[in-house]
């Protein structure tokens, strides 16, 4: 590892993608700390990673949201060709972790992460972008309390062509497997697929069918989708119904808005803080 990159020193690795390093820098001229994005581009079949960071870039230039991550600048290197060899992206540090490493969280705490993941779609839909692969390990749950959706590599911008869509197969909508589709309801199938993975530790069925398996449909979707409430007796059933109405193998029968799942959030936010005050209410605290 590079001891500095360009004005940067560089003082851990956080993580690897699948085509990417990302480390924690400090910018040597005010001891400000950054995340630093490198992806390598050694041919012609890699320039998509190139674009993927262009786009990511791009996208994160529309967005301005305490609950979604900065993207703050793209450089990058050259060969003496002047082939571009290597991308960074600078992107803002959030000092904590990705929902997936995170230890289980209270029913209180988690309702309200998920009420601040709502948020941060909220104002992505509003600005005319798509993510198309939110899942736990793309949003960062800082040491502060603060949730940060990451990751916009695989990011739509409406009215753009997308040629074709990626995503993790647990995760995504069965529109976005089958049909290469990328919209609001998408948002929501993968945002409901979250939220039953970290209140059940378990993921919902895959809608990408495994080799020489029966082809995924609503009826085996539905048979193979275990309640929420089966594996999690002690979620509020409210939030068990609403995430099951996100992952609707029809889009037309999940919400139409993120707007209306962040009302439902906020207002069972509201509904566990007074349960907890009359608790304690009851108790003389």
């Amino acid at each position: 590892m590079a001891e500095t990159i360009g004005n940067f020193k560089v003082l851990a690795e956080l993580g690897k993608g699948a085509h990417s390093t990302i480390y924690l820098v400090r910018r040597e001229s005010d001891q400000r700390q950054f995340a630093l994005k490198m992806v390598p581009i050694a041919d012609k079949e890699q320039m998509k990673y190139l674009e993927q960071a262009q786009l990511e870039f791009r996208v994160g230039q529309m967005l301005n949201h305490p609950n979604l991550v900065k993207i703050l600048a793209l450089e990058t290197q050259r060969d003496w060709l002047f082939r571009v060899r290597k991308v960074h992206l600078l992107i803002e540090y959030v000092a904590g972790k990705t929902l997936d490493q995170s230890i289980r969280l209270s029913t209180p705490w988690l309702v309200q992460i998920f009420a601040k993941i709502a948020a941060g779609l909220v104002h992505m839909h509003r600005r005319g972008v798509y993510h198309a692969d939110l899942k736990p390990n793309n949003i960062i749950l800082s040491k502060a309390g603060d949730v940060k959706i990451i990751d916009y590599g695989l990011a739509w911008i409406k009215g753009e062509p997308k040629d074709r869509v990626q995503g993790t197969p647990e995760y995504m909508a069965p529109e976005q497997s089958k049909q290469t589709l990328v919209n609001e309801r998408t948002d929501i199938y993968n945002f409901g697929a979250t939220m039953y993975r970290l209140t059940t530790q378990h993921l919902p069925p895959s809608t990408v069918a495994a080799p020489n398996s029966p082809a995924i449909n609503a009826k085996l979707f539905r048979d193979l989708l275990k309640p929420v409430q089966e594996y999690a007796p002690r979620m509020p059933k409210a939030l068990c119904e609403l995430i099951h109405h996100c992952l609707e193998y029809e889009p037309k029968k999940r919400p139409e808005r993120v707007s209306e799942v962040q009302d439902e959030l906020n207002a069972l936010v509201e509904k566990l803080v007074k349960s907890d005050d009359d608790r304690l209410e009851a108790i003389g605290w």
